[in-house]
């Protein structure tokens, strides 16, 4: 729509005699209740007319009913001056620009940035919080993808710490050399087991030493076990080989075990940092705020930033001992990213409960004088709850990524099968669709609200093929397929299709349709799924209601009206197709 924009700056000119910035002039798209696609809003220009609102916007209409072809009429409501731009508009934008190969795909930018997710613990399996940060960060880096940036995905693994030491102890202690193979279980739930192995057994030590007459915290920080795990990783960071060995091969068995989960959700990653590499980083860091006057040492040799001026507080950024805090190694491995690719943007999905910790990360590189601190972003979402009962967890308190795959999977399997669609497919075929069915509404249920705002997630809501859902979109791209299919649809150019004239659910179909690539920049921009989940919902809405409104296209005698009608089929199944993907979503062929 940038011609009204030209028309109206050359109708100011020639109306008032004035030059124009293009930011003056505000398009909108018309809203339903008045006649017309777009609407200018006249407001801003009345200080050049020296008019009215109303006076105003009509003397703009008239001038561009007759000098612009396609403006077809106008109306005018107080300030807002509503064009009605004539089929063979959208006719030449539909065959012309929708129906290429390349709508939709955007130019390079020249820019960089870094998606940082995941982030997971080796001393237990994903779990449902896991899951909305992978698909999060996932659907993020696929957005700016498209978008023209040039992405890289990057998973820093947290491998190392008292944490991942108690698995080992536990392990050890009453493991009996049970591996994945000997007890058939995925590696990172093997080692997530022993994990709680360990609480449970320090629980009971803890307990001991209190009937024993000692405060609870005093038998928190006596019981043997939590001394033997301190030790343990002391004997880590000083190279013991029999520790070092052992953490190795238990990592190992979570990385395999993380590996299917990853596969499961589709997500994947350019580069792993882990933290075992990066922990000691960042003390050069802080030598070099101490020589910039930005950190101060107290008298028992910590060091700290004062930052009560930006209304924060006082923080620690090495212990007295010369030991690293969280924020220390973040300071190093912020660095260590930068000097890896020089990025011109660098998100990090991480749950809301760390705003606090990235607001200080990134006000202390920016006090250090990084450039590239400005191009730092924490994208910071909320928590997922279940509704009760929902879902059996593992181990009655986190909701296990696999076991929710499975869940989602075994639902959709029994909803489509209660719908009888799918008695002519093979079992490979099933299983595929089943499995696309259940991501599908497991990612699309997830990405489909804002980030920031916490969500209830009834996986048997999820997975309803009426409404706001995944399987709803799915279903409405296999419809498509099914019906080009029967069709024998070929896109062809003939010239008569710039001139049938449309039905005004034809001509909505279009207008939503050619949304798609602004659609997609607004989702980048945002770092928000939910903007392409939802335009996505829209556009299988409408789509449904264009079919039924429409008569059966396939027995459709008029050619010409079959084949633009067709077509308009065909440019929805590729922006549903194109957008899913975005979202990590897979849709079906048939259902």
């Amino acid at each position: 729509m940038n011609f009204i924009i030209t028309e109206t700056l050359k109708a100011i000119k020639e109306l008032y005699n004035e030059e124009v910035a293009e930011s003056v002039i505000n398009l909108q798209e018309t809203r339903k209740e008045f006649e017309g696609q777009v609407t200018i809003v006249v407001f801003p220009i009345v200080r050049f007319s020296k008019q009215s609102p109303e006076e105003t916007a009509n003397a703009i209409g008239n001038y561009l009913v007759e000098r612009v072809a396609v403006v077809s009429g106008f109306n005018v409501v107080k300030g807002f001056l509503n064009l009605s731009i004539a089929d063979s508009y959208w006719l030449n934008l539909l065959n012309s620009d929708l129906l290429s190969a390349d709508f939709g795909q955007i130019k390079p930018n020249g820019k960089k940035v870094m998606v940082e997710y995941s982030s997971p613990n080796t001393n237990k399996p994903l779990h449902l919080g896991h899951v909305r940060n992978n698909l999060l960060g996932y659907s993020v880096a696929e957005l700016l993808g498209a978008a023209g940036y040039e992405v890289i995905k990057v998973n820093l693994v947290n491998d190392r710490g008292i944490h991942i030491c108690k698995s080992m102890l536990a392990w050890q202690k009453w493991g009996n050399g049970e591996t994945p193979e000997s007890s058939g279980l995925k590696g990172d739930h093997l080692v997530g087991k022993y994990y709680v192995v360990f609480d449970k057994e320090y629980k009971k030590e803890i307990e001991a030493l209190v009937a024993q007459g000692q405060t609870e915290d005093e038998a928190k920080k006596n019981a043997p076990l939590i001394k033997e795990a301190q030790q343990m990783l002391l004997a880590w960071e000083a190279g013991d080989e029999a520790v070092i060995a052992l953490w190795r091969k238990m990592n190992g068995w979570v990385y395999d075990g993380f590996a299917v989960t990853y596969q499961k959700l589709g997500v994947d990653f350019d580069k792993y940092y882990y933290e075992s590499n990066t922990y000691l980083l960042g003390k050069d860091t802080v030598e070099e705020g101490l020589a910039k006057g930005v950190f101060f040492k107290k008298e028992d040799g910590s060091v700290w930033i004062d930052l009560t001026a930006e209304g924060l507080d006082q923080k620690l950024v090495l212990r007295a001992d010369g030991t690293s805090v969280y924020i220390t190694q973040d300071l190093g491995t912020a660095q260590m990213k930068y000097d890896d690719f020089h990025m011109d943007e660098s998100i990090y999905v991480v749950g809301n409960e760390q705003d606090y910790h990235f607001k200080v990360l990134f006000l202390i590189l920016e006090k250090l004088g990084k450039s590239w601190a400005k191009g730092l972003h924490h994208l910071s979402y909320g928590m997922v709850d279940l509704p009760s009962g929902k879902m059996k967890s593992r181990e009655g308190t986190v909701v296990d990524a696999d076991d929710l795959i499975a869940e989602m999977v075994e639902t959709a399997r029994e909803k489509t099968e209660t719908l009888g669609k799918t008695n002519d497919f093979t079992d490979a075929e099933k299983t595929e669709l089943y499995n696309n069915i259940g991501l599908g509404a497991l990612k699309y249920f997830l990405l489909k609200v804002e980030p920031k705002k916490r969500l209830l997630f009834d996986p048997s809501e999820s997975i309803d093929f009426q409404g706001n859902t995944g399987p709803f979109i799915q279903y409405t791209h296999a419809r498509i397929k099914s019906l080009l299919s029967k069709a024998n649809y070929q896109l062809t150019a003939d010239s008569s299709l710039y001139s049938v004239d449309l039905a005004p659910t034809e001509l909505e179909m279009i207008m939503l349709l050619a949304k798609y690539p602004e659609e997609l920049v607004n989702a980048a921009k945002a770092y928000s799924p939910a903007f392409m989940a939802n335009y996505l919902y829209e556009v299988a809405k409408l789509f449904n209601k264009f079919y039924h409104e429409t008569p059966p296209i396939v027995r459709e005698e008029n050619q010409l009206l079959k084949q633009h009608r067709l077509n308009i089929c065909r440019l929805t199944a590729d922006v549903l197709k194109k957008g899913t993907q975005l979202l990590g979503i897979q849709v079906p062929e048939r259902m």
